[in-house]
């Protein structure tokens, strides 16, 4: 491999894990700079301090069935520190109280009609919809579905009181959308396959899930020791071990590429100008959209039709007996369609979206004389929080929290973060759109795209992204 020099637009964790697998790949014939506009390097993998702890201030944790957060950590010599969720299930607040969620419920779609009757989740009538799902099941359309909105196959099975009540709270959540809008064929693929099988959509959901085994199951969420936030110090450690230089502060204004015999790539900040024989790109689309407008209109348009929601994250930590809890679970989820019952804002949609029980998901955040939660704010259709102040967030979630749980104290100290345009929408057809968009990457030798909006919104699924390019540009070099 000839001496070359490699540029990672942005230092979210998709540019850091880029950044990290250029620079072990290459093993010191490729010369890496991360870019980051911001003040740090990490995105929403970040930290908050509250009551003299630091805590996670987005993801606290990731699928254990997903590979890559493990094999990262191990490339990092860290691989031993991890640690499992100590708690298993949630509640939803669903006519008007909090219920377990339904046993046997795969990302919010029920595969047994028994156990969505017995969590009480339902209305009689909700029930009977579900209920024709097995006396007589209707189908989805004819021949093969390329894609559909997930909102739209649930409910012709199942009725829209599931998509509202199961659905949209637990699959809509994982990207802040409603799944009315949302690719069936991105976000849950079995659920596509089995709509389009003859007969109940819950039986075939069913046959998708591999047989019980006399083994327990392993532990659905894993996180670094200690905080996901974590996970960014370690790479940056590793980074600067490996000669990566992360220039902060340093917004990319302009990306271009020379002509004739020297068809270099030329990046652009406000302070300076960089060559590069190859760019990954790895900043949001919009703002992807931005820099590459002037390389490819085709590949602008895709990234510029990437929609984002905005969403927040209020940490509260409580007197230990300053609020009741469910006996088991490890959180609450709110529909979006739920109305505040009763009091000032009786009828109007709650602000709270879900609320996670922090220290009982992961003890290590246990402290004596405390109870840490965690309120989620925001969706695509609603960003209310986004006009309103800290203070006023924190009041109305304590409000909407002492509906849901009961009486509920002062909290010892609380902390807002807001992640604005964070997560990408993976509307119907995103799968094609984005097929199009990287077959258009590929005439421009030396380019490279990553993100949550390719091929998901997770801590894994954005290292995989990372890496990916990373190896594309490497096998570019080669060549």
């Amino acid at each position: 491999m000839k001496n070359s020099d490699v540029i990672v637009i942005g230092g979210g964790i998709a540019g850091l894990a880029a950044a990290h697998r250029l620079a072990t790949l290459g093993q010191g014939a490729v010369t890496v700079r991360v870019l980051e506009a911001g003040g740090r390097v990490g995105g929403r993998l970040d930290k908050v301090q509250v009551h003299g702890a630091t805590v996670d201030a987005a993801a606290d944790g990731v699928l254990a069935r997903r590979p890559e957060l493990v094999a990262l950590l191990t490339e990092l010599g860290h691989g031993d520190e991890t640690m499992t969720i100590a708690a298993s299930g949630a509640h939803v607040f669903a006519r008007g109280a909090l219920r377990e969620l339904p046993r046997d419920l795969q990302v919010g779609i029920p595969m047994r009609w028994r156990s969505l009757a017995a969590s009480k989740t339902m209305s009689t009538r909700g029930l009977l919809r579900a209920l024709v799902d097995v006396v007589a099941p209707r189908t989805v359309g004819r021949g093969p579905l390329q894609d559909r909105a997930i909102g739209s196959l649930v409910e012709r099975k199942l009725g829209l009181e599931v998509v509202n009540t199961l659905v949209d709270p637990m699959l809509g959540g994982i990207v802040a959308g409603r799944v009315q809008d949302l690719s069936a064929q991105s976000l849950m693929p079995p659920l596509l396959e089995a709509a389009q099988k003859p007969g109940s959509l819950m039986k075939a959901m069913r046959d998708a899930v591999p047989p019980a085994s006399d083994t327990p199951p392993p532990p659905a969420f894993i996180s670094v020791a200690g905080g996901m936030y974590r996970l960014i110090d370690l790479l940056d450690e590793a980074l600067e071990q490996l000669g990566v230089e992360r220039i902060l502060h340093a917004g990319v204004t302009n990306l271009h590429r020379q002509q004739g015999s020297d068809p270099a790539w030329m990046v652009d900040t406000e302070t300076s100008t960089y060559r590069a024989d190859a760019v990954i790109v790895a900043t949001p689309a919009h703002q992807s959209a931005t820099l590459l407008g002037s390389i490819d209109r085709e590949i602008a348009e895709q990234l510029a039709a990437i929609d984002y929601a905005s969403v927040g994250v209020v940490t509260l930590c409580l007197p230990e007996f300053g609020v009741t809890l469910p006996e088991h679970g490890t959180g609450i989820l709110i529909p979006p369609a739920s109305a505040i019952p009763r009091g000032p804002a009786k009828g109007q949609r709650f602000l709270t979206t879900a609320v996670t029980f922090l220290d009982r998901k992961w003890p290590v955040l246990k402290q004596p004389g405390t109870r840490w939660l965690r309120a989620s704010v925001g969706r695509i259709d609603d960003e209310r929080f986004s006009r309103m102040t800290d203070d006023e967030i924190i009041a109305v979630v304590l409000d909407e929290l002492s509906l849901v749980l009961g009486p509920i104290e002062t909290p010892f100290d609380a902390a807002v973060t807001r992640w604005m345009k964070a997560l990408p929408q993976y509307r119907v057809n995103h799968q094609a759109k984005i097929a199009t968009m990287e077959n258009a990457v590929e005439r421009h030798k030396g380019l490279a795209l990553a993100g949550s909006y390719l091929e998901g919104v997770g801590v894994p699924a954005c290292i995989a992204s990372g890496r990916h390019a990373a190896e594309t540009i490497i096998s570019h070099q080669d060549h």
